[in-house]
């Protein structure tokens, strides 16, 4: 297989290093920015956020720094359609969405891998903490060695073509590693924080940017506790998630949190912090990320991106949702977050939450 990798460049210091230590193995490279929206798309007059003109630049300096091409590459339309619309649909329906596993799975490995093809390159190149290896033809997705920066979990969805094409070249490294790679190196953005919030949401006010995207206004309704009985009014049902406490609005003499949203009576329930925990999820829309899944009778799992993975059992049903049994209850768990099977390192398989 030939050298010729694609760097994806976000303008932060991960992928400018990934291209750093891959010109450094001796492949043939050229970075690419997916240009994923305007700022004016939404409703941001500021350039601080992922993809915006200063990230742009500062992909381009470590590019001209390291003597690779540069590219941008106009991705809007199918950002939009596949990653904000997305967004905006779950939020609606009472689910709350991931859409970083959505950008991964549609643009970063899908419209970036087209151009792979398209410009005859051999890989994609990413600055995921996480890494891929090879056993008897197959290619396992296995976590990041430094495990607080993990990011096998929201990579689930790769297919076994995509994984092939695929280098992290920061798998085997800490983050410590990698600025200092960048400090030694002059890099502009060795000591660029790390973007924390949604790229497009970067103030973190979910519902203020899905009512300005869409123009509408989503209407109070009530707030019940698990027998029915109307505790208040809530704000609008995009407002809410489950497991959430503050920003609720109402007092009631004891913490209360959200454990359901209804959609259709436009009602969001509220109960006490022990009646969040369940011990059993159903996903569908699975992915296997190893060759035989039906194998594993134990794994651990994870349900959401911070949290420490957890013992668990999961069978295949028939339909090929998965039922996944924790050993012990687990905090809100939430509809349409994606569950992630492992099995030790390396990723069985995930799925969205039902």
């Amino acid at each position: 297989m030939g050298k010729k990798a694609i760097i994806a460049m976000s303008g932060g210091v991960d992928s400018s290093v990934a291209a750093f230590i891959m010109k450094q193995k001796g492949y043939e490279c050229i970075g690419a920015t997916m240009k994923l929206y305007d700022n004016g798309d939404i409703q941001l007059s500021r350039e601080k956020t992922c993809c915006s003109l200063d990230d742009i630049e500062d992909a381009r300096s470590v590019a001209r720094r390291l003597d690779m091409s540069y590219y941008v590459f106009n991705f809007k339309d199918e950002f939009r359609e596949k990653v904000i619309d997305k967004f905006i649909r779950i939020y609606e329906e009472g689910g709350t969405p991931n859409p970083c596993i959505d950008c991964n799975r549609y643009l970063k490995f899908s419209k970036l891998f087209q151009r792979m093809r398209e410009l005859d390159y051999d890989f994609v190149v990413t600055g995921h903490y996480a890494r891929v290896e090879e056993k008897d033809g197959w290619f396992y997705l296995k976590k990041g060695v430094d495990l607080s920066k993990d990011q096998s979990y929201v990579l689930y969805s790769l297919t076994q073509e995509q994984l092939s094409h695929i280098k992290f070249p920061l798998g085997d490294y800490s983050k410590n590693e990698i600025r200092n790679i960048a400090e030694n190196n002059g890099f502009i953005n060795a000591h660029k924080k790390d973007s924390q919030d949604i790229c497009f949401v970067p103030d973190g006010d979910y519902a203020k940017f899905i009512e300005s995207y869409t123009g509408k206004i989503y209407p109070q309704g009530d707030f019940i506790d698990t027998k029915g009985n109307v505790l208040g009014r809530h704000n609008g049902i995009i407002r809410y998630t489950n497991g959430q406490r503050k920003g609720l609005g109402i007092a009631l003499g004891k913490p209360m949190y959200v454990s359901a949203k209804d959609t259709e009576n436009n009602t969001v329930t509220l109960s006490t912090n022990d009646e969040l925990f369940s011990s059993t999820l159903t996903a569908d829309d699975f992915n296997w990320l190893v060759p035989d899944p039906e194998r594993y009778t134990r794994c651990t799992a994870r349900v959401r991106y911070n949290m420490k993975e957890q013992p668990a059992a999961f069978s295949i049903n028939a339909d090929g949702t998965v039922t996944v049994n924790f050993d012990a209850p687990q905090r809100a768990i939430t509809k349409s977050q994606a569950v992630v099977l492992y099995d030790g390192e390396t990723v069985i398989g995930g799925g969205t939450i039902l």
